[in-house]
């Protein structure tokens, strides 16, 4: 690796990335990602950053973490409409549509030249909103991810030489897929933050869940109460995640941003702000810096109001990674939500913030043994800390 990195970020933008599309009604729109990339430019995010598009990923690249067979049924499935209940593929989650396979597969592409070209020090930072596909398992597709883009790229990074790599996930649904991949892999250290599974697909992800034998801690697990907001949510964060990073001490940090965890998405029971969103983007951010050399790849993940919170929350997260941020009180551009009136008929939010500044409950402030969302969290820092050599009561 060099020792001076371009100070471009590197964004995964083309207009092909659109094509991972499920269709008119499906929550998976890729009209986030075109709303998100319209915010960013009006706002001048973009200027100086690295835009790179991306080929459909070889079977080669797909098969380091996907079956044989899978592949070939999302193939049959993209070129002939064959639905695979079985695998995932056909369902309401996951429907087929034309060409899938070369979409979900550019996806894939973008994420791993993104992190590889953070491990070469090319740049610091690299973001993929089109990325996160967190719940795609080895050999099926689930809630609306076909091939785990995430784990491919940790796949790579691994195989270029980083010997240890920390992921991190904040969308409201737990990142299963990427658990999967990494379960028994000490290699990989998964971190995921998230709506309790009694509540909320896909059902996993409790404080139990703490890795395979041969790499227990590798997991952490932080199920969330439903109507947790930001106060609980930013103080779960600051609970577990730089104790177990600094723990661990990763070569480089892969985070998954999904937005769905904001009061307003439709498909969740959370009440995080666009302004707790950043603010753990900015964590995360400053955590990359702390303990991996700046190496940081960014993906995007789930979140479903389309027009007043993805566009917003994404936005931040490439303005933090290109160190270009975006004050919260700033107004949207009237160019972009004249765009928005004249596609849907109403206006955008007026301002890149709720309105709101999260408070922050430190961790240390102490535990209320009343609190669902302080019970929550002892569960998991009492599973998961001492795999890490660290003390659940002081740590």
């Amino acid at each position: 690796m060099t020792d001076r990195p371009d100070p471009r970020v590197h964004v995964v933008w083309a207009p092909e990335m659109l094509s991972y599309d499920f269709g008119h009604g499906h929550p998976m729109t890729s009209e986030r990602l075109d709303l998100t990339i319209r915010l960013a430019e009006s706002l001048g995010v973009l200027d100086g950053a690295r835009l790179v598009g991306a080929e459909p990923a070889s079977d080669e690249l797909l098969l380091t973490v996907h079956d044989a067979d899978y592949v070939a049924a999302v193939r049959a499935a993209s070129e002939r409409g064959t639905p695979d209940p079985a695998r995932g593929l056909g369902t309401d989650d996951d429907p087929v549509f034309p060409h899938m396979h070369e979409a979900a597969a550019r996806v894939a592409s973008g994420s791993v030249d993104a992190a590889l070209a953070v491990w070469r020090g090319e740049v610091e930072h690299a973001v993929n909103v089109a990325g996160g596909l967190h719940h795609a398992m080895p050999g099926a597709a689930s809630g609306f991810c076909v091939y785990n883009d995430a784990a491919i790229a940790i796949h790579a990074l691994l195989d270029a030489g980083a010997r240890r790599v920390a992921y991190v996930d904040v969308d409201a649904h737990h990142g299963d897929g990427v658990q999967a991949v990494f379960w028994d892999d000490p290699r990989v250290l998964t971190v995921s933050l998230h709506e309790t599974g009694r509540h909320l697909f896909p059902g996993t992800g409790f404080s139990n869940e703490t890795g395979g034998p041969r790499a227990e801690g590798s997991a952490v697990n932080i199920a969330l109460p439903s109507g947790t907001g930001d106060t609980g949510w930013l103080r779960a964060i600051d609970a577990v995640v730089p104790a177990v990073l600094r723990a661990f001490e990763p070569d480089v940090l892969v985070t998954q941003h999904g937005c769905d965890a904001h009061a307003l998405d439709p498909l969740t029971d959370l009440r995080v702000s666009v302004d707790g969103l950043r603010l753990a983007a900015e964590r995360l951010h400053g955590l990359a810096h702390e303990l991996a050399g700046g190496r940081w790849v960014a993906l995007g993940g789930g979140g479903y109001a389309v027009l007043d919170v993805v566009p917003r929350v994404w936005t931040h997260l490439v303005a933090i990674a290109a160190h270009r941020p975006v004050d919260p009180a700033t107004p949207v551009p009237e160019s972009w939500r004249t765009f928005v009136r004249d596609r849907y008929g109403r206006s955008g939010p007026a301002t890149m913030s709720d309105g709101t500044t999260p408070a922050v409950r430190a961790w240390s402030a102490g535990y209320d043994p009343g609190d669902d969302l302080d019970r929550a969290v002892r569960a998991t820092r009492a599973a998961a800390f001492p795999s890490l050599g660290l003390d659940p009561e002081l740590d």
